[in-house]
């Protein structure tokens, strides 16, 4: 709030006394200009006395997930169509439609049971994530697939595919996630890497990490990583000070 308060020009702090929650929105000028930057995809309106970001105009393009984009770079979805047996590797990865891809820890050992298990819920197809999710009945299965796939989105979609917690807490309403969050996370420990720290934790998406390095960077990453070189410092690392007594696998 303090780095906000230093631009007074572009952001106005509300609610700061008495029982109003504190509230953040654009300035006069500063929505001015940001409705003739992008007036073809967001535009700002005032809802209840506050300003909202709305998307102008839907491009069905932005509903592919990040799981599509990886299925249709690998030629999965072209190249499971009437494939019915699939073949499973040893690390309980395969190639399918709807096939998370999953990291173990280094000591989980698949059984035969659990394998069985894996491929039938892997296998399971899901709503797409962007779809309105009022309209599925909460209680069956392929719906709380679809938690995992809105989530698995949601860290896709940040620079470090990782949120705390206490973050993911902010979308519990809208997408109607389950209360006990972090123990379904937990159980999809391939899919999910969930570390506690205090009385905080931070979930990480696996398939994004080689061990503690990330590895596709965005620009904005890479970016600062040449200021804090110039600086004679590390490079920051998203798992460092994470000892063995602050993970959940």
């Amino acid at each position: 709030m303090s780095i906000i308060e230093k631009y007074p020009s572009i952001f106005h702090v509300g609610g700061v006394s008495g029982k109003q929650l504190p509230f953040v929105t654009l300035t006069r000028k500063a929505k001015k200009i940001a409705s003739e930057e992008y007036p073809e995809y967001f535009w700002i309106k005032d809802f209840n006395g506050r300003a909202y970001l709305y998307l102008e105009n839907w491009d069905s393009l932005l509903a592919m997930t990040a799981c599509e984009e990886r299925f249709a770079c690998e030629g999965v979805l072209a190249s499971a169509v009437g494939l019915k047996k699939v073949r499973i590797m040893e690390d309980g990865n395969y190639l399918g439609p709807f096939a998370f891809k999953m990291c173990f820890a280094a000591g989980f050992r698949l059984n035969e049971i659990y394998l069985e298990e894996l491929q039938r819920w892997r296998k399971m197809e899901f709503p797409s994530p962007y779809l309105n999710v009022r309209r599925f009945d909460v209680a069956a299965l392929k719906t709380r697939k679809r938690v995992l796939v809105v989530l698995h989105e949601l860290l896709s979609l940040t620079m470090e595919k990782r949120m705390t917690s206490a973050l993911l807490d902010a979308f519990h309403s809208e997408y109607l996630l389950p209360s006990k969050l972090v123990l379904c996370l937990t159980k999809h420990h391939g899919i999910f890497y969930i570390t506690n720290k205090g009385a905080r934790s931070t979930i990480f998406l696996k398939e994004a990490y080689d061990g503690t390095r990330l590895v596709d960077k965005c620009p904005m990453l890479m970016f600062n990583d040449k200021f804090v070189a110039l600086n004679g410092r590390k490079e920051i690392n998203s798992f460092n000070s994470m000892n063995s007594s602050q993970v959940v696998t």
